[in-house]
């Protein structure tokens, strides 16, 4: 029996079981967090160096690309550290660090996904009321209720988990620290306080949810509405990137959360959670570029520069 006042690391899951194969995943992960980096980081710029982009949508892109930033800077060093140097351990603080930072950074980015939502709805049903209802003020307060969210989201998860008694070991079933393989550390129905504010926080996301629902259903039915097809395909091309990031982002959590415990094995809980924590951050950018035509030109014209400088 052990309890958290005793334990000072917790053993993560290995990415693989030979060293090939650890090497090879260290490899993977490295060219993902360098794709995400740079594409994140191409966006940040161009979106802040780029006058004409200055609007509500992508202030909101910029800001969720800087919540990619941060969930990819948070799981993928401390995995790669432990692939290349053969290793599992992460110590007691810089697991609960890291349990932080990750909550903070998904569920920010869920609250943006979310007002970006109703900044979609309103550009599309309620145009003449766009500059109005999303004026600077309005975009800084809701990014930073964004933000405020997911810190005391975080917080209180964290705080919560970490003083929980754990009374069955260190191994933690999961490549990084999050709280279904920590609560399984702990002692018999002392996880329930945690469960209950789990359940709270399902009861947010499922309103969120709904509310992105029954928002592209009203955006869709107004696209429809438009007469011109170049009108109507300026609507979905403004649409759709932020559709599919949503979908990514939810389809990947949700069943890496929801699956049926007949379908669960260690392999497949791997892959599932390098789904939901490692790819968002890495495609989001490439799917906000493809198809938006202004980031694109923007992104390309602030590289043609920088190569033109070197």
């Amino acid at each position: 029996m052990s309890n958290s006042s005793s334990i000072r690391h917790f053993l993560l899951l290995a990415l693989a079981d030979t060293r090939q194969l650890q090497l090879l995943h260290f490899c993977l992960l490295l060219g993902i967090s360098l794709a995400a980096l740079l594409g994140n980081s191409l966006i940040i710029s161009a979106v802040a160096c780029g006058h004409h982009l200055h609007t509500p949508m992508f202030f909101f892109v910029l800001n969720l690309a800087l919540s990619d930033l941060g969930m990819i800077c948070t799981t993928v060093p401390k995995a790669m550290h432990n692939s290349l140097w053969d290793t599992r351990t992460i110590s007691y603080t810089g697991c609960a660090a890291q349990l932080f930072f990750f909550m903070l950074f998904m569920s920010a980015e869920y609250y943006l996904l979310t007002i970006m939502c109703y900044d979609r709805y309103v550009s599309i049903c309620k145009p003449l009321h766009y500059k109005t209802l999303l004026d600077s003020r309005a975009c800084a307060q809701m990014a930073a209720a964004a933000w405020a969210s997911g810190f005391l989201y975080s917080l209180l998860h964290t705080a919560n988990t970490f003083s929980l008694p754990l009374c069955h070991g260190n191994a933690l079933g999961q490549f990084f620290c999050e709280i279904p393989p920590i609560l399984k550390l702990s002692c018999a129905n002392s996880y329930l306080r945690e469960l209950g504010i789990l359940i709270g926080s399902a009861f947010l996301v499922f309103g969120c949810f709904v509310f992105v629902v029954f928002s592209y259903v009203q955006i869709f039915r107004a696209v429809l509405r438009i007469l011109s097809e170049q009108g109507r395909h300026k609507a979905f091309s403004t649409c759709l990137p932020h559709l599919a990031v949503v979908s990514l982002f939810l389809s990947t959590g949700t069943f890496a959360y929801l699956k049926p415990p007949s379908v669960s094995s260690p392999s497949l809980d791997l892959a599932l959670s390098v789904l939901y924590s490692v790819m968002p951050p890495a495609l989001n950018p490439l799917i906000y570029s493809l198809r938006n035509q202004e980031l694109k030109a923007a992104v390309w014209t602030l590289m043609t520069r920088w190569f033109r400088k070197h």
